[in-house]
């Protein structure tokens, strides 16, 4: 026998996980995002979204657990159960055969600003609904990497 959901717990699965933001990346990432509006807006909308409710810090004071451009993200698909490992990067340095993931992507989206060990959902280009788990979050150890 199955128990029904109340309100109150689909409330709770449905929310959105927190995220924060480098300070230092704010600027270049709300430019893309509103450079995207005419072409793609529905994956503009949705980063513009997470920026509006992301909490902006110093990059002095960015937690080394969270998703920034040039972090290097393990995360699981709880559909398959299959593990991933990709740098989140700028749309100009993205190169899927090595595994670097653009800002600019629906999962790059989703990724962005994610503390380990957050759940939350991406919708494929062919309007699956996935949920994800980050189980990693590596920083680059120099600033020149970031940018790679």
């Amino acid at each position: 026998m199955t128990t029904p959901m109340t309100n109150t717990m689909k409330h709770r699965r449905e929310r959105a996980p927190k995220i924060v933001i480098n300070a230092d990346d704010l600027a270049h990432i709300e430019a893309l995002a509103e450079s995207a509006l005419q072409r793609n807006p529905a994956l503009a909308n949705r980063l513009l979204d997470e920026i509006g409710r992301a909490r902006i810090v110093k990059s002095a004071r960015m937690p080394k657990n969270v998703v920034s451009i040039g972090s290097v993200v393990t995360y699981r698909d709880e559909t398959t159960g299959q593990q991933k490992t990709v740098t989140l990067v700028y749309p100009e340095d993205a190169d899927i055969a090595h595994q670097r993931v653009s800002v600019m992507t629906p999962i790059g989206v989703a990724l962005l600003g994610l503390a380990e060990g957050a759940a939350f959902y991406w919708d494929t280009r062919f309007n699956q609904r996935r949920v994800l788990t980050v189980i990693g979050v590596e920083q680059p150890s120099t600033a020149e990497d970031a940018r790679i």
